[in-house]
C-alpha cells in the first residue's frame, strides 16, 4: 500500500471526513496558519474534513465557518453557509455574518472534464474566486490558502496575491496524491497599506519612535522614518511593508 492510499485509511481510523484533512494539517505545520482563538473560513468545505481539522486548531474560543453549494452535516461548534461561491450573493452574505478573519483556505476544485487545460483554468477561475473574498474578509496580517491545479495561468495568480500579501509560496502537500497536478497557494501577511515598497510619497513627521527614528502616518498606517524629527514634512521612497507599520527611506 502506498503511503498516498495510507491516508485514506488513517482519515477513516481518526475519523475525518475526508484524507484532505491531512493536507491541512501539513499546510497548517508548514506556515503556521491557524492559531488558537482564531477566526477561520474554510470555501467549498463539503464533506468537512478541512472544518475539523480547523476547529482542531482554532480550540474552543475559536470560530469557524464553512461554505459549500453542498450540504455539510453538522460540526460541533462548526458554523455553515450553504451557498455557490461564484455567486457574487453567496460572497456577500459570507462578508456579513463572518466580519473579519484570520484565515481564509480554499480547496475548491472544479468538476473534472479529463481536458487538462479546461480544469486547469476552471480551477485558477475558483480560486481568484477565493482571494477576492479573503481580500474583503481578511484581517490585517491575515493568511490565505487556496488550491489550483499547476499551468500557464498560476504565475500570474501567485503575482497577483504577492501583491497583497508580505509573500505567497507554493506547496505540495504529502497527503496529495503522486498522480495529482494540485498545489496550494500559501499567503501569509494581509497587507492593507495604503502603499507598496518602492512608492514616493511626501510624509510629516509626527513623532519618534523607541529606537529614535521618525514616525509618520498615511490614513492612519505608520511609516518609521530613520533621520527625521517631529514637524518635518519630508519625501521618503519606502522600503518596507508590514501589516501593520512600514519603513521608509529619505529621498535625496
Amino acid at each position: 500500500m502506498s503511503g498516498k492510499d495510507d491516508y485514506y485509511n488513517r482519515a477513516k481510523q481518526q475519523g475525518y471526513r475526508s484524507r484532505a484533512a491531512y493536507k491541512l494539517k501539513q499546510l497548517d505545520s508548514d506556515a503556521g496558519l491557524v492559531s488558537d482563538g482564531d477566526t477561520v473560513v474554510d470555501l467549498g468545505a463539503a464533506p468537512g474534513g478541512w472544518l475539523q481539522v480547523a476547529s482542531e486548531l482554532v480550540g474552543e474560543g475559536g470560530t469557524v465557518v464553512g461554505v459549500d453549494l453542498q450540504r455539510i452535516d453538522s460540526i460541533d461548534g462548526v458554523e455553515t453557509i450553504r451557498g455557490d461561491m461564484t455567486d457574487e450573493g453567496t460572497r456577500e452574505q459570507i462578508v456579513e455574518s463572518v466580519g473579519e478573519a484570520d484565515a481564509v483556505v480554499s480547496d475548491m476544485a472544479p468538476n473534472m472534464t479529463g481536458e487538462y487545460s479546461l480544469d486547469h483554468a476552471r480551477s485558477v477561475y475558483l480560486a481568484r474566486m477565493a482571494f477576492e473574498t479573503a481580500l474583503e474578509l481578511l484581517a490585517p496580517g491575515g493568511d490565505f490558502v487556496a488550491k489550483v491545479f499547476e499551468g500557464p495561468d498560476t504565475d500570474a495568480l501567485r503575482a497577483d496575491i504577492d501583491e497583497e500579501f508580505e509573500y505567497v509560496r507554493t506547496i505540495h502537500p504529502d497527503a496529495s496524491r503522486d498522480s495529482s497536478s494540485e498545489l496550494y497557494m500559501v499567503a501569509k501577511g494581509r497587507l492593507t497599506a495604503p502603499v507598496r515598497e518602492g512608492d514616493r510619497v511626501e510624509v510629516d513627521v509626527e513623532d519618534v519612535g523607541r529606537e529614535g527614528d521618525g514616525i509618520a502616518k498615511l490614513a492612519g498606517y505608520t511609516v518609521f522614518v530613520p533621520d527625521t524629527d517631529p514637524g518635518e514634512t519630508v519625501e521618503i521612497r519606502v522600503t518596507g511593508v508590514k501589516p501593520r507599520f512600514g519603513f521608509g527611506e529619505l529621498v535625496e
